[in-house]
């Protein structure tokens, strides 16, 4: 299997995921590490969880399909390879800066992201994966020279 087609689908199940927090509701929220504030304001009615979590699922499946378009799984997609070297830089950033930020960052929402460093690492570790598939793959398809 190709690394932008396993990065795409680790990324397409990353989307899916965010849809299934959405449908869960607070306790999913809790539980996949989106802090408590966004676990009450969804107890509490408010449209702001589902809208951020619904605009990171998008994102997400959009990654997906450039990946599967570097993959030559679906049809060429405008700029793939510079979508691609984004992606990846996004997804290795968030893996290798995500933790020291929390550590660091003097704010409430990192604190309360410091007390569940299990999440953080945990997550911190996919998204590396996923970088490192992203990385392999846009690697391999900028030395092709038919995708743009």
């Amino acid at each position: 299997m190709s690394f932008l087609k396993f990065a795409g689908i680790l990324t397409a199940i990353a989307s899916l995921t965010h849809i299934v927090i959405i449908i869960g509701g607070a306790n999913f929220y809790r539980f996949f590490g989106a802090g408590e504030k966004m676990a009450v304001m969804s107890e509490q009615g408010s449209k702001y969880p589902t809208m951020v979590t619904f605009v990171i699922a998008s994102i997400l499946a959009i990654w997906s399909l450039y990946a599967f378009s570097g993959a030559k799984l679906v049809k060429q997609l405008p700029f793939t390879k510079v979508i691609l070297s984004l992606v990846t830089l996004v997804f290795l950033a968030r893996g290798l800066l995500a933790i020291p930020v929390v550590i660091f960052a003097d704010s409430p929402y990192m604190l309360e992201l410091a007390e569940n460093m299990t999440f953080m690492i945990v997550s911190s570790v996919i998204c590396l994966i996923i970088g490192i598939c992203y990385g392999l793959g846009t690697y391999q398809v900028i030395k092709q020279q038919d995708i743009v």
